[in-house]
């Protein structure tokens, strides 16, 4: 994951700092147009010509006092070495052109890089930049695979497991914004989300007409937040609030590709979970239920008025770190297929050739599975299941959703089960999986009288075949946004 930043006000005024090269590509604009060779002005502020040289070519970064003698020896404003914007068409496509050799992808080829100078023709220095920023947008088309995206949820999972699925610096962020706020603990309102949001800045506008491609819609020029109108049946509006705040909090630029698109996904959910249940109260809850023997995703649902997925959620970034309780969790369809899950207690999910469990499909003795089985879909599941790699005992719930059936489910090795509600639970099940005889492979009987006999038509989960949708923010239409905001951009 990306370190967060600090929780302060975004500024608007505020500028990007200039890179080493924008500095270097303007001084040597500023030091020709004066006629000063390198030599010349490198003798005036007491440095050698190769020094000074480097500079310009952006491989080594100034100091301040540095630039200040440089600006002085050539006669100009520090503020224009140190604006943002290449002097010149050519030194942009400069800039662009190192920027690109420089890149990890291009150094891997092992391809000599092209010098850049005066001497290489402008007609050949665009052709280049043309050719480097297509091949990056078709790698970039290629990483937007089902198999990339795939591997990159993998990394993704194997970052959260190293550090237990808790991160200090996102919970410090969190806490920094409740104490600004005066928040007295325990659940956070809507009515604090708003004193939120007016802490940095930003006033949250509900409006029916968000681009369909979207969840929220963040007017950075106005300070403006746009969200669903809470009768439009979407999520918790404080969730999706804290989701959007949290992309300035966290100091989140636009994604390069799509696995930093994906740890921005999984930082801002966390970063929401950990206003929407404080760090304190809820470790506090966790650890008198602890004390108690009688620890419940329910209790902590209802505690904090979230939702039971949420709940789980926020269990797993706290469990481990502050109960010392390894756990794992699972999203499923109904027809058993993963859409999330996370794990540090060393349960074995079902894997593909990329070591990505998405997709895949778990098996028919576990509790996510057996929760469908039950007369009351309403009521929790709890069960032990004997796997391979050990006892689990977990607690399952289902989800109705728009899109069908799912089960959420929370569980934990067999030596942690005593702290558990439902840990009396009498059911118990045996999986053998991945021997396919354990439920891929349908029973001897059946499969003698039905094989060669059925012929059915599959419901393939397409979203799981399809490239990832195309653009900087995936599946967004950059026109409906522009179009919404220019509709609701403040007049005069």
């Amino acid at each position: 994951m990306t370190q967060p930043r600090a929780a302060t006000v975004p500024d608007e005024n505020r500028k990007p700092a200039p890179d080493a090269l924008t500095i270097g590509r303007r001084l040597r604009h500023v030091r020709q147009e004066a006629g000063r060779t390198l030599g010349e002005v490198a003798e005036v502020v007491g440095m050698s010509a190769s020094a000074l040289s480097l500079i310009e070519n952006g491989k080594r970064e100034p100091r301040l006092s540095v630039l200040t003698a440089l600006a002085d020896a050539l006669g100009t404003p520090l503020a224009d070495l140190l604006a943002t914007a290449p002097p010149s068409r050519r030194a942009a496509l400069e800039i662009r052109l190192e920027r690109a050799q420089r890149a990890d992808s291009y150094q891997q080829l092992g391809l000599p890089a092209v010098k850049i100078g005066p001497r290489l023709p402008m007609e050949a220095l665009e052709a280049l930049v043309g050719m480097h920023e297509a091949m990056a947008s078709a790698q970039a088309e290629r990483a937007a695979t089902p198999e990339h995206a795939r591997m990159a949820n993998a990394e993704l999972r194997e970052r959260m497991r190293a550090a237990d699925n808790y991160f200090g610096d996102i919970e410090e962020a969190a806490g920094e914004l409740l104490a600004a706020i005066k928040h007295p603990g325990g659940p956070i309102s809507r009515a604090a989300v708003d004193r939120l949001a007016g802490h940095l800045g930003y006033n949250l506008v509900h409006t029916s007409d968000l681009p369909g491609s979207t969840r929220t819609v963040t007017d950075m020029t106005h300070k403006r937040v746009y969200l669903p109108q809470p009768e439009a049946g979407q999520h918790d509006s404080r969730s999706l609030a804290l989701q959007a705040i949290g992309h300035l909090v966290l100091g989140h630029q636009v994604p390069a590709d799509y696995a930093e698109f994906l740890s921005q996904r999984v930082e801002i959910n966390y970063f929401a979970a950990a206003l929407l249940m404080p760090e304190r109260d809820a470790v506090a809850h966790l650890h008198d239920a602890k004390q108690a023997k009688d620890i419940a995703i329910e209790d902590l649902r209802d505690a904090f008025a979230v939702s039971y997925e949420t709940a789980a959620h926020r269990f797993t970034n706290l469990a481990t770190r502050h109960l010392d309780i390894p756990v794992h969790f699972m999203r499923i369809s109904r027809d058993g297929v993963i859409y999330k899950a996370y794990e540090n207690d060393g349960v074995s999910f079902p894997r593909d050739a990329l070591g990505a469990i998405e997709g895949q499909r778990v098996c028919r003795q576990w509790t996510a599975r057996r929760v469908f089985e039950q007369p009351d879909l309403s009521q929790a599941f709890q069960a032990y299941t004997d796997t391979r790699s050990g006892t689990y005992w977990c607690t399952a719930v289902v989800d109705r959703t728009a899109d069908g059936l799912f089960a959420v489910n929370v569980g934990v090795p067999y030596q942690s089960v005593k702290w558990m509600r439902g840990r009396e639970a009498t059911h118990r099940s045996q999986s053998r999986c991945p021997d396919p005889s354990c439920c891929a492979q349908p029973p001897a009987g059946l499969a003698q009288r039905w094989e060669g006999h059925a012929w059915p038509s599959a419901r393939a989960h397409s979203h799981l075949l399809a490239a990832m949708p195309p653009g900087v923010f995936p599946g967004v239409d950059d026109t409906e946004v522009y179009d919404f905001l220019e509709r609701h951009a403040p007049t005069g």
